[in-house]
Parts: structure tokens; sequence; C-alpha cells
């Protein structure tokens, strides 16, 4: 992708562009947001460095590219974590910046940034690039700071401190030292006081003066004075003010190739710097509408899309699809507006909307079509629409055509609060897969932690991994860890549930290959914590493995992890307690016997969380329906398919099972809600 990397000056910034360049992408443009008054060195804001501002001039000479550079004019008024377009703020400042680049340079498709732990300004870029239409790329995010320095010092990167405000460091000692003159120090600092060695809580701030991106000239930073805007005796604030500067040009250079091939796309702006001027515009946004202004209940109703719902009222769920739809239905476009619309219009009736939702099953008929399924789901769940963070999903293809179900089957679950945590990460990075939409990577609700579907994609460059499915496999398991660690757990200690999906494109002789694979790999992990010394409470999951006929990009294996996360993780887990079966009732005259655990799968957090599987093998069903009709186990008409009063004794028998182990636990049918990876049409 050709790149516009926005630049602070700070180490961080530069670096980013390094990472983006080795992973393939071209860096076309630079831009950078200074102070709208010169003899300002550090505006009070929250989103951008500003110390040093005076060098950055230099920059497009010394790298050969184009500079934009735009004045803030803003403010920090939309103070709240996920950021919505606020007038007057200085994020609009940023998008006046970018859309100024994406006019001149219209090849221009990604924005590169130096976020390595900051979510605030790594929501607000990614707000700014989803408006433009181009991808965020922040290699650093969420990786080891210690690491990071030292990749920025081993890759050549000069930096000098400009700014310092923490415990340990000193104004008039440590402002103006480069980063590897201070690394074991600041190593030292960590230890002594928790400090972020790369300065992410903002403990100090960088100038690059040079590095292998500096292809003409390094810059040599001739005088300077401190000034000290706080003289706290534990953690004084200064700033170094540069009074003079000169380039020093390069006698010959060895560039990196996104450097060299940018150049050639830009000749005719090499070097130049321009500042985009310009009041806030508030254009540019999605020009979708929202689609409970189109809906129309009567065409609703006439496309007969059925529901389904569970009965708590706190968190349920409700599955929608439409039934024989195959006759009439134009495809998927068509069926998925259909229910779409019938989700909004049922949110409503509830006083609920799009906000409330937590997590989305998405089944379609042919993954052929999932671009046009995307296309389709974007128009009605939005970041607009769900202010608090758009809902988790997978995305599942079934063979809905061939049961009458259409080609497009939803499943939602609803919460009747905002206390929902979610988390939504769409730039590309080194961390985990990101999610370029209105989907996130995972919702924590209630102490409950609801996992998107993970494939087994490299996240540097969004591609599956190689090496089939268990590579697959091992690799979806390293995203899920990724995510889980955000909230503080892990999926080999905290997992209840995993739905692993299996593609037919595996052969046959490979199928059993893939939970060998996820249950070494748990156990190898739950073996690290271990050695870490880590007080680990390790919940026994259920695994269901289902097969499907395809899954999105043509993976081979998507894992959808559920897991519990108490909130004081000091309090020890409660699982479940023995009862005597003596005391549970019968129902239809089944009897407690010692077989029926073996149709179980379950994981019990008591009082929280009662999860359950049945599987019912063709083994078991002979015994089940020949204890209640009689007969030889042997005769060969039990090996038939059921006729409709096996089918009812084998319902029946299911239903006592739950009932028992929700009486045994102390829940209710009312607290029932689906977690698994199927819809309700499919799980008896």
């Amino acid at each position: 992708m050709k790149v516009v990397a926005l630049v602070s000056g700070g180490k961080d910034s530069c670096y980013a562009m390094i990472k983006c360049i080795q992973y393939g992408h071209q860096v076309v443009a630079l831009a950078n947001l200074m102070p709208d008054d010169d003899s300002v060195d550090d505006l009070d804001s929250y989103m951008y460095q500003t110390v040093g501002h005076q060098i950055i001039v230099s920059y497009a000479e010394c790298m050969g590219l184009p500079l934009f550079r735009r004045r803030i004019k803003g403010s920090s008024r939309h103070q709240n974590l996920s950021y919505r377009m606020t007038a007057g703020d200085e994020v609009e400042d940023m998008f006046i910046l970018l859309n100024e680049v994406k006019r001149q340079i219209p090849s221009v498709t990604a924005v590169s940034s130096g976020a390595i732990a900051s979510d605030y300004q790594r929501l607000r870029v990614e707000s700014v690039c989803s408006r433009l239409g181009l991808v965020s790329l922040a290699y650093m995010w969420k990786q080891d700071q210690s690491l990071l320095l030292q990749e920025m010092i081993t890759n050549g990167i000069v930096a000098i401190t400009v700014k310092v405000a923490a415990l340990g460091l000193d104004p008039t000692k440590h402002l103006g030292k480069d980063i590897g003159f201070l690394k074991s120090y600041l190593h030292k600092l960590k230890e002594m006081y928790g400090i972020n060695v790369c300065g992410e809580g903002g403990e100090y701030e960088t100038l690059t003066l040079d590095c292998s991106l500096f292809v003409n000239a390094r810059i040599v930073l001739d005088e300077f004075k401190v000034v000290l805007h706080s003289s706290d005796a534990i953690a004084p604030v200064g700033i170094l003010h540069p009074l003079a500067f000169h380039l020093e040009k390069k006698a010959e250079h060895h560039s990196l190739s996104g450097i060299d091939e940018a150049s050639e796309i830009s000749k005719e702006k090499e070097g130049f710097v321009f500042e985009v001027q310009g009041d806030c515009i508030q254009s540019c946004e999605a020009t979708f509408k929202a689609a409970a202004e189109v809906v129309k209940p009567d065409e609703v109703a006439g496309n007969r899309v059925h529901i389904a719902r569970t009965k708590s009222d706190n968190t349920f769920s409700i599955c929608f699809w439409l039934q024989d739809s195959c006759r009439t239905s134009a495809g998927l476009q068509e069926d998925l507006e259909a229910v779409l619309r019938k989700i909004e219009l049922e949110l409503l009736g509830y006083g609920f909307g799009w906000e409330n939702v937590l997590y989305i099953h998405l089944y379609i008929a042919d993954m052929n079509n999932f671009s046009i399924a995307n296309e389709t789901y974007v128009r009605y769940i939005t970041q607009e629409k769900c202010p608090f963070g758009v809902p988790s999903r997978s995305t599942i293809e079934l063979p809905l055509l061939q049961v009458g179900l259409g080609s497009a089957y939803i499943e939602v679950l609803v919460a009747n609060d905002q206390s929902k945590r979610v988390l939504h990460v769409q730039s590309i990075s080194c961390w985990a897969p990101s999610c370029i939409g209105p989907y996130s990577q995972a919702t924590l609700h209630k102490e409950i932690l609801y996992m998107a579907g993970q494939l087994g994609l490299d996240p540097p460059n969004m591609n599956l991994c190689k090496g089939g499915a268990t590579a697959e496999l091992e690799q979806a398991l390293e995203n899920s860890e990724a995510i889980a660690k955000s909230f503080n757990c892990s999926i080999s200690t905290s997992a209840v549930l995993f739905v692993v999906y299996c593609s037919t494109y595996v052969p046959s002789s490979e199928r059993h290959k893939i939970q060998d694979k996820q249950d070494s790999y748990l156990k190898q992990m739950r073996l690290l914590q271990l050695d870490k010394g880590s007080v680990i409470q390790v919940l026994d999951p259920i695994f269901l493995y289902v097969l499907v006929p395809d899954l999105p990009k043509r993976a081979l294996v998507e894992v959808k992890p559920l897991l519990y996360v108490p909130e004081d993780m000091n309090v020890t887990i409660g699982t479940e307690q023995k009862h005597s079966c003596s005391r549970m009732p019968s129902y239809w005259g089944i009897q407690h016997a010692h077989w029926h655990d073996s149709c179980i799968q379950k994981c019990v957090v008591q009082g929280k969380i009662c999860a359950v599987v049945l599987c019912i093998t063709s083994e078991l069903l002979v015994k089940i329906c020949s204890e209640s009709l009689g007969g030889d186990q042997d005769n060969g008409d039990y090996q038939n398919s059921l006729r409709e009063a096996q089918m009812e004794r084998v319902s029946r028998f299911c239903i006592y099972l739950l009932d028992k182990l929700y009486m045994q636990n102390n829940f209710s049918w009312e607290d029932t809600k689906v977690l698994g990876g199927l819809p309700h049409r499919w799980m008896i």
C-alpha cells in the first residue's frame, strides 16, 4: 500500500515508517500537526507531540518526500475514549490534513502512526481513517516496549530527549541525551518506579535526528536551551527548545526500498513542504442512511422473517431467518437486508438498538458472497449506532438453502444495559488481526468475554498462514491469546467454551490432527504460565468441533472462544457442586443412569455459568430408544432413521438432562442463552 506517515518527530513515528517498509508498504508522504503559534513548544494536547516542531520542516529534505503540515486550530473537546466527529476538536485538524494529502496524492491508501499503548490516540487515528477510507497501520501496537526500544536503537534511530516529565528524569541532566545512551537508565527506572521505557505514559518525548529513512541528510542540533515547565521536587517537567540546527548531507546512502520507490511516484513534490489551510469540514462521512429510516414494517412482514428468542430479560439471544425463502429470494443481499431490518424493528420493540447487541452469529448459504454480506452488513451496523462499541461477530457458511432457511440466518445476543466493554482495533499491527469495519475483536459483559471468530491470519499482512489446518489453528489460538491478554486473562485458563469450525476442504484424514494440536497447544500454554509463577485457576472448557462447508477467506479452521473473566481475579472460582441424583425428578419415566454422563460436556462456574453441550451418538441413541420402547438393541430397525416417536424420546431425554443440570447448579430455563456455534434449529 502507498502510505502517508503521521510524524511528530519522535522515535516512535519514525520507527513505525521503518516497520511499514519492512512489511512491503511504500511511504510516499509525511504529515505533521504543529502549534498554531510558532513560539509555542508544547501544546496541552492529548493527541499530538509538538516539542521540536521547528525542526520537522527539515524532514522533507532529509527523506526526499513531500511534507504536509497543518496548524492545530482545535482543542480536546471530545474527551471520551471512543471519538465521534466534533467540530472544533483537534482530531478534525488531522482529518483536514489527511484529506488534503489524499486529494493531492490519490494513490495513498494507508496511514502510519507510532501508537504503542494509547487507546485514546489509536481510536482517533482509526476514526479519521475510517471517514477517509484509509487503512490504519500501527505495527508497534501492544508490542513489548523494552524490545521496541532495543529494536529502534539496533535499526539506527538516533533520537534525543526533548521533554522529560517523570520521577527519576531530571531536565538539567537528561534532556538532549540519545536514547541509546539512556536505555539502561530507563530500564532501571522501570524496575524502580514502573515507568514505560518507550515513554508511552508521557515520561519523556524524543526528536529523531537521523535514521535509515533520512537518505539525503541528517540533522545536527547546534544549540538549544532547557525550559523548565515545572520545578516539582519529585518529577520536574522540562523541554528542550532548539535555537540552531543545520543539515549534514550524506555523501552516499543505502535507503530502504520503500522510500526509493515512493520518491519515484512523486518526483515533482520531492522535498517540498505544503501547509494545509481551511476550516473544520464535516464531509467525507459515510453516507449510508440509518436502516431504521428506510424500514417498512409491512415489507419486512412480507418477507416471512421468523423469530425465536430465549426468555431471559437481562441477556438474551434472538434468531432470525426466512422460512422457505429459497423459492422467492433474489439472493443473499435481499435475504440479509430483510433479516437485518427485522432485527432493528425487534430491538426497537424492546426499546433497544444495535448498541445493545453483544455478539452476532452470521450464517450465510454461500461464502462466495462474503463480500456482499459485508457490504450489506455495514449499512445497518455502524459506529454511529454503537457509541459503546460495535458487536463482535463470527461468519460461517451453512447449508441453509437445503433446509429452507434462505440465504442468511442471524443470531444476536442482546443485553438490556450498556455495561459492555468492547475491544475494537481497526489498525493493522503485529498484535492480532485487525477488524476493519463495524465488528470488534471481543466484547466483555458481566464477566463473560465473547470473542469474535479467529482465523489463522498473520496479523502484519492479514494473510492466512501457510502449513495447512494445524498451522492455521495454532495461529488462530495465538491471535485469541493476544486478545485475551488485553482483558488480563488467558485462553488456556479462562476458557469456558471453544467452538472450532473445520472446513470440509480439510481432508478427512487430517481432521483428527486439529483436536490433537489444540490439546497440545493449550497444555503448553498452561505449563508456560506455571513456569512464570502465576497463580492460576484453570477452568475445564468444553470443546465443540463443527464441520462446515466453508469459512471466510477459504480458511480451513476458525476458533471461537468464550471466556470467564471475573471482576476480581483473586477470588476463587467455584465449580460444580455434587448433588444426590436421588433427589432429582424424573420426566416421562426417565430415571437416572450412570451412562447419562457420557452424553454431557459441561463447564460450571458456581452461580455464574453453566455451559453445556449434549452429544447423542448413534450408540447412545439406540440405548435411549430401546429403554423406552423396548426391543432388541441389535435389531436392525434401531439402526435405521428415527421414527417420530423415537425423535420425541430423544428430545425429552435431552430436556431431562438439561433440567437436571440446571437444578443441580441453581439455574433455570429463563437463564438460558445460546453460546454455541450453531443456530437453534441445528442444536437438537
